[in-house]
């Protein structure tokens, strides 16, 4: 089965959020959607580049500064359209993620491995780390309900991931106290 280009979908919601140069989703990237969903710079420039020769993005060049251009990108009417469809479709099979600890624990053939001590040490710290994290953010991001409801999604995957880093930590600590 071919895969689907989810980037597309999120850099779509992105701008009809609002406006936003190529640093602004990097940026995005790295501090919301980063919980849930990786993009790297190599790929949101290019996938910006493609939407709009599909003409479901388009851009403005602003000057920062004495002269330095960059390029404000905002969706269009197909776009909008395009993200609609995929927003709204059913969402019919789970993805399997991308865990490398989990894919290295599958090797392991005994319980005495003189390395797992270690490695769980290592995720243990990890997962605590982004955990707090989370916590910090749904601090300062929803700490008045009117937060909340303003942005119920965004609000839901912060609950969730939080939820997810709690689960870990916790498999972790039994899986190997």
């Amino acid at each position: 089965m071919a895969q689907k280009n989810i980037l597309q979908y999120l850099i779509l919601g992105l701008l009809n959020q609002s406006p936003k140069t190529g640093y602004d989703l990097k940026r995005v990237f790295e501090d919301d959607i980063g919980e849930f969903w990786q993009a790297q710079h190599s790929q949101i420039y290019p996938e910006l580049k493609r939407l709009e020769q599909a003409d479901r993005i388009t851009h403005v060049e602003l000057i920062a500064g004495t002269k330095l251009k960059k390029k404000q990108y905002s969706i269009t009417a197909d776009g909008i359209a395009f993200f609609d469809e995929w927003r709204y479709s059913p969402t019919s099979e789970i993805i399997a993620s991308k865990d490398e600890f989990i894919l290295k624990l599958y090797f392991i053939d005994s319980k005495n491995d003189a390395h797992l001590d270690a490695m769980f040490t290592e995720q243990k710290t990890l997962h605590q780390a982004k955990l707090d994290h989370l916590l910090d953010r749904r601090q300062t991001l929803f700490s008045q309900q009117a937060a909340v409801d303003a942005h119920y999604g965004h609000y839901l995957i912060l609950e969730h991931v939080i939820n997810r880093e709690q689960d870990y930590l916790n498999w972790l600590t039994t899986a190997r106290p």
